[in-house]
């Protein structure tokens, strides 16, 4: 018994002893140095048992302890990877970078060989977007061979990658190559055998193989309930994964998914605010140009108002739309302009101007030359041709308007003033061409005063309309009369007109052409001038009456003509009778080559007109071959004209021939020495 007592308080002790290794962690060969002292100590066999027994279940609970104690370590250390993977994605990277990261994490982490990120494409496809620890290049994309790399489009049938994709759930296989899921033919459907992603031979299939991938799991990339995409971990061995590895690899795929998401997000805010910001440059610049449109507006309305004239208010529109401008009467005619028009298309211009017209906007005629209507109204006042090298803007069109509706107020405000001067202006006009004149120097101050400056070259032109009212023609030379600076009045049924030029001939045909079309029936225009003074109006209207009374006479009803248009006749018409004038107009030509060359063009013309009109008779008098009076004929018709022989310049060529040689005598005679006469009377 005592023995008994004692063996079994020492196997008590002993197994308290357990119980405190126990309680203080004690390492395992604490337990086995405790079974030895027992031994040592002759503890009995069944006592001995019960210790082996209590450090077993000791060991046991021992190694289970350091399990939960790595468990949780490993946890820890996930639970910080996912950390900070989800900092390092709150981060300004790219789409490739936050999803290199992840696949970095996911390798590292669960100490894989090889991860990568898959993505849908379009049309339903799938590609590989990342890769991190691929042998054949695959994290840079520059694959020399058949490989997981970064562009390859993989399957989405009967593959790992495909089953993701259509369950949404993870999907893992410890030997990819040997497992039947992936190696039997896949199912007939969906797009032909070789048509479609699914091919014959999956690329992601043959990829996998080519990196030597034993392992592979892959967890679903979701945005709400829709799979984006896939997360792959792979290994080059037969692998298991557990539970806690799917699902670390599946928190991992979450926040790959929060980073397309992120990256997507950030593409369309980016796109949204580069957007924003052409929309504000677009709208800046809009305002700008409006604001210019304005501004230049308001410039030739001032313009306008201030009593500008049409050539200032072209300039400022020149300007402002930085074009060449030009005003045109509805007959087409230029009535100011800045700016040059090379090649201009004429005929493409008035079909521009009828559109323009109908539709009462501006209209393209040709490249970079557009053409605006001058309408008042239901009146057409002409029009705007504008040429702009750069083109006109939208604002720029709406500038062009503005214009033509400035120069319309312009004209019609220009036409309003002359009818209020009109009986001032006309009374001037009839002091200047009453018989006997008024007083000169009260007539210069009168015309001061309207803006007429008399001591300039001015040309009066007389007009009378064949038929129809008068009172339209009267309203129009009032406006014309005082656009060009000068006089109307109305006399006998005609319209008067003193305007500043030279050229007689030139203001006739500018009144006819103008006019004619206005009242629809015709206009005869007679012209006489030019002349610098105030004493020179009257004599002037005499002889634009007398023009016009010859061109009647002569059937010439209906046209324009000038005196000097009139040939002799109007040598014969005109005060000053211009016989030098009248020579040099037929026959000036020939004049100067005999005295240039010393040639005999004029002597054998005279000898020509003398024997009928004929070469031979002609060569028989001036004792030369018939063939130099041909050769000279041809060289006067060179300098004559080709119709030089016609009767009407026959007739002035032979008169001139007269005056000349007529000429010519008198001044030898002016010239010759008086001879000597002796006085009446015997001689001593």
């Amino acid at each position: 018994m005592d023995t008994h007592g004692a063996d079994g308080g020492a196997g008590a002790d002993a197994l308290l002893a357990v119980l405190e290794l126990l309680a203080g962690q004690g390492s395992p060969g604490e337990f086995e140095a405790l079974l030895d002292e027992a031994r040592l100590a002759g503890l009995d066999e069944a006592g001995l048992g019960r210790l082996e027994r209590a450090v077993d279940l000791a060991g046991a609970l021992h190694a289970e302890r350091a399990a939960d104690r790595a468990r949780s370590a490993r946890g820890d250390a996930s639970l910080a990877v996912l950390t900070d993977t989800a900092r390092d994605l709150t981060l300004s990277y790219d789409l490739d970078g936050l999803l290199r990261i992840v696949a970095r994490r996911a390798r590292l982490l669960l100490g894989m060989d090889m991860a990568y990120v898959t993505l849908r494409g379009p049309r339903g496809t799938s590609y590989i977007r990342v890769t991190e620890g691929s042998r054949t290049g695959g994290d840079t994309g520059a694959t020399t061979r058949p490989g997981l790399g970064a562009g390859l489009h993989v399957g989405t049938g009967n593959c790992i990658g495909g089953l993701v994709q259509r369950t949404g759930e993870p999907v893992w296989t410890p030997d990819y190559p040997a497992d039947p899921r992936f190696t039997a033919d896949p199912a007939p459907t969906g797009p032909a055998p070789g048509t479609g992603p699914e091919a014959d031979s999956d690329p992601g299939t043959e990829a996998v193989r080519a990196e030597g991938l034993r392992a592979v799991l892959g967890v679903p990339l979701r945005s709400g309930d829709s799979v984006i995409g896939a997360l792959f971990g792979a290994d080059r061995r037969v692998r298991s994964y557990t539970p806690q590895e799917i699902a670390l690899l599946g928190a991992l795929a979450d926040l790959a998914a929060l980073a397309v998401e992120k990256a997507g997000l950030l593409d369309r805010t980016r796109a949204e605010l580069l957007e924003l910001e052409q929309d504000s440059a677009r709208v800046r610049t809009s305002l700008a140009r409006m604001r210019h449109v304005s501004e230049a507006h308001g410039r030739i309305m001032n313009l306008v108002l201030a009593g500008g004239d049409l050539p200032h208010v072209v300039m400022a529109a020149g300007d402002a739309l930085d074009a060449a401008v030009m005003v045109r009467d509805p007959g087409g005619r230029r009535l100011a302009g800045g700016g040059d028009f090379p090649g201009l298309d004429e005929e493409a211009v008035a079909k521009a101007s009828l559109d323009a017209h109908a539709g009462r906007r501006p209209v393209l005629a040709a490249d970079s030359v557009w053409v605006a209507p001058v309408i008042a109204g239901s009146e057409d006042l002409g029009g705007l041709v504008v040429r702009a090298e750069g083109g006109l803007t939208d604002e720029d069109g709406r500038l062009l308007e503005l214009v033509a509706q400035s120069v319309a107020l312009l004209l019609l405000m220009q036409r309003s003033t002359a009818v209020a001067e009109g009986p001032v202006r006309d009374e001037l006009l009839d002091d200047l061409i009453a018989d006997p004149p008024h007083a000169p120097q009260q007539i210069a101050r009168r015309a001061r005063r309207l803006g007429v400056d008399l001591r300039r070259p001015h040309v009066l032109v007389v007009a009378r309309p064949e038929g129809g009212e008068q009172g339209r023609a009267v309203v129009w030379a009032s406006s014309y009369a005082y656009r060009l600076s000068g006089l109307k009045t109305v006399q006998g049924g005609c319209i008067v007109l003193l305007l500043p030029g030279v050229d007689a001939s030139a203001a006739a045909a500018a009144v006819s052409e103008e006019l004619t079309p206005l009242l629809g029936h015709p206009v005869s225009v007679a012209a006489a001038g030019p002349g610098a003074s105030p004493d020179a109006v009257g004599p002037l209207y005499a002889e634009a009456l007398r023009c016009l009374d010859a061109m009647s006479a002569l059937g010439g009803t209906g046209s324009a003509a000038g005196v000097a248009d009139l040939g002799f006749l109007g040598m014969l018409l005109s005060d000053d009778h211009d016989v030098d004038g009248f020579v040099e107009n037929a026959i000036g030509p020939v004049l100067d080559y005999d005295a240039e060359r010393l040639t005999d063009l004029t002597r054998t013309l005279e000898a020509y007109f003398a024997s009928g009109g004929s070469p031979t008779n002609a060569a028989e008098a001036l004792h030369v071959h018939p063939n130099t009076v041909s050769r000279r004929l041809e060289r006067i018709g060179e300098l004559l004209g080709p119709e030089w022989q016609k009767p009407g310049q026959v007739l002035e060529v032979q008169l001139a021939l007269r005056l000349q040689r007529t000429r010519e005598v008198l001044a030898r005679r002016r010239t010759a020495p008086t001879p000597f006469r002796h006085p009446a009377g015997p001689v001593d």
